[in-house]
């Protein structure tokens, strides 16, 4: 697969989850019933999103990063030791910053 293979998977995951997280801002902003009991078990859920919000900028940091590196002609080298990611893994994972033996 190709850089421009993967910057395009980039490009779409971003926005897939520039989407999630635009959602997860909706849900967390909406009113709380006049109900305690039910109050208390969305006050709950609230915390899962919110842990599921930051997930999300995690993972948007990420991907951001790998485009910069694409964009700067640096994409697929390790930030750790300096080697090339291997492409299997770059596949799987486009936005790593480690090869495998860093990642361990």
């Amino acid at each position: 697969m190709s850089h421009e293979q993967l910057k395009a998977e980039l490009e779409q995951r971003l926005a897939d989850m520039q989407a999630r997280l635009n959602n997860i801002k909706r849900d967390v902003t909406k009113e709380h019933s006049g109900d305690s009991a039910e109050q208390a078990q969305e006050r709950e859920n609230d915390e899962v999103v919110d842990a599921i919000g930051n997930e999300t900028r995690q993972s948007l940091r990420a991907i951001q990063v790998a485009l910069d590196k694409i964009a700067e002609g640096t994409y697929g080298e390790c930030e750790k030791c300096g080697e090339n990611i291997g492409e299997g893994r770059l596949q799987a994972i486009p936005e790593a910053a480690l090869c495998v033996n860093c990642a361990d």
